[in-house]
């Protein structure tokens, strides 16, 4: 089945009791057993829910893999993963990470003795260096947050099987309608769901998909022992938002490409950050290994900081607000909110500059969203 097909209905099932066609919300803390031990696969919501089950089974179908775990939030799920790892281990990463997951390593884990390192570059001589410090996993995302840096998964990933090192690939932009890093080789697919497979910022979610069995039985051990689980009604929800994501990606990209195109002759812009420009340096990356290139637009702006912090709280349809992905258009100041936890002279180092504003493009008119760029950029001296 193509995408679209398998959003719809790879996991779901019409209801045995009744024929409902949606999945009902099982909200149960507790299943009843039919003697102790003897369950119908299900014993307490923290471990398992068929709310769960149900979602999983699309995620995975969507991302083509055999399994699917999910949890509590994006950080949640990766959080279970780092609880595979043990004091001394090491974790190689790429430039561009999350802020989220900068303070998760940073300012969680790195007490408890797991090492988190970064190359600005994956070039050949960067990355075998790196990997010859023998880390236990290379973990990047692609595109990045939020300059949207587009790496090489299948070279990546090839690199890091030649050392024994397993690759963790954060999905989240790309979603599994434009990218699917295990077709290239990666060992594990990582989601925040609250961002696009959610789709109407009203849930918040996190995924794991592989192929391993032996990640899978530890992603859900993990979200049973530390209690990482999403509640029944998140796992209806977000079952609820893939079954339109195909059309939903198809208009936040259109939107997207119609937005560049307005603001790439703007003379109040510096440097606009998209991969499907051919101007940008991964361009041919983002071609070979991408369906297609989604709604988020970063842009550097030629103004001061005062003057972007004005612009971006004086538009009409995009609300300023963290997170993206969602049916409604967002705009983000990436040094002081989403990133606001990684040290300035390393967000500099990266290129997160002072002007730099992250644009989610959602899925309103593309004429009504570029006339309140137009109009609020003209108010601003």
């Amino acid at each position: 089945m193509k995408f679209a097909t398998k959003a719809i209905h790879a996991g779901n099932e019409a209801e045995p009791l009744t024929g409902a066609i949606m999945p009902p919300i099982y909200m149960t803390s507790t299943f009843v057993q039919e003697a102790p031990g003897q369950t119908k696969g299900y014993d307490y919501t923290r471990a398992g829910n068929p709310n769960f089950t149900i979602l999983e089974k699309f995620l995975a179908s969507l991302e083509d893999a055999k399994y699917a775990t999910v949890f509590s939030s994006g950080l949640g799920a990766l959080t279970a993963l780092v609880s595979t790892l043990s004091p001394g281990d090491k974790v190689l990463g790429l430039n561009g990470v999350y802020g989220g997951t900068y303070r998760l390593f940073n300012k969680v884990f790195k007490r408890y003795g797991i090492e988190f390192t970064s190359i600005a570059q994956p070039t050949p001589e960067a990355l075998e260096k790196g990997l010859a410090t023998k880390p236990v996993w290379l973990f990047f995302e692609t595109p990045t947050n939020p300059l949207l840096e587009v790496f090489d998964i299948a070279m990546l990933a090839k690199a890091a099987k030649k050392h024994g090192v397993m690759t963790i690939v954060d999905n989240t932009f790309a979603t599994p309608y434009f990218q699917n890093p295990l077709h290239d080789g990666v060992d594990v697919v990582w989601h925040s769901t609250t961002k696009y497979v959610g789709g109407h910022s009203d849930v918040i979610g996190g995924a794991v998909m592989t192929n391993s069995e032996k990640i899978k039985n530890d992603a859900d051990f993990a979200r049973m022992a530390i209690g990482l689980n999403p509640s029944p009604f998140d796992a209806w929800l977000l079952t609820r938002g893939l079954k339109t994501m195909a059309v939903r990606m198809e208009q936040h990209q259109r939107n997207a490409q119609d937005i560049v195109k307005f603001l790439a002759s703007h003379p109040k812009v510096k440097k606009i950050y998209y991969p499907f420009l051919e101007s940008h340096h991964n361009y041919d990356i983002a071609k070979k290994q991408m369906r297609g290139f989604g709604g988020v637009v970063s842009v550097e702006f030629n103004l001061s900081l005062e003057k972007t912090k004005k612009l971006i709280s004086s538009f009409k349809l995009f609300s300023l607000a963290e997170s993206l992905g969602g049916v409604e258009s967002l705009v983000c100041h990436p040094v002081t909110m989403t990133h606001a936890s990684i040290p300035s002279e390393e967000r500099l180092a990266c290129g997160i500059t002072d002007g730099l504003v992250r644009f989610s493009i959602g899925i309103e008119d593309s004429q009504d969203l570029i006339e309140d760029l137009k109009q609020t950029l003209e108010k601003i001296d």
